[in-house]
């Protein structure tokens, strides 16, 4: 019986296949991060940034922090919004959250 026992450990293992399968799991993950987090941030954050470059006095804006208000001057990276009648505030032109349809201000 001594004789089978060594022709089996003469043999050894058969090799395993499959070896790019960890490689196409990681790389079908990244593309999956890729399509479902990182693009859409990106396509977030150009949108955004086409706002801020066209705004413009008389626009009426919500910022951020929720304040309504009316853009009275621009400058390269600030903007004067007026928020009441005496009041204007000087806000970073990245805080505007979205430009509002008009006469939104005069209505709230």
């Amino acid at each position: 019986m001594d004789f089978l026992i060594q022709s089996a450990y003469a043999q050894g293992a058969a090799p395993q296949g499959g070896g790019f399968s960890p490689i196409l799991i990681m790389v079908a993950f990244i593309a999956l991060m890729y399509f479902m987090m990182i693009r859409p941030q990106q396509k977030r954050q150009k949108e955004h940034a086409n706002l801020v470059a066209n705004l413009k006095v008389g626009d009426e804006v919500l910022t951020t922090g929720g304040i309504l208000g009316v853009i009275t001057g621009i400058s390269d990276h600030y903007a004067i919004v007026k928020v009441a009648d005496n009041t204007e505030l000087k806000i970073q032109k990245a805080s505007v959250a979205s430009v509002v349809p008009k006469d939104t201000f005069e209505n709230a």
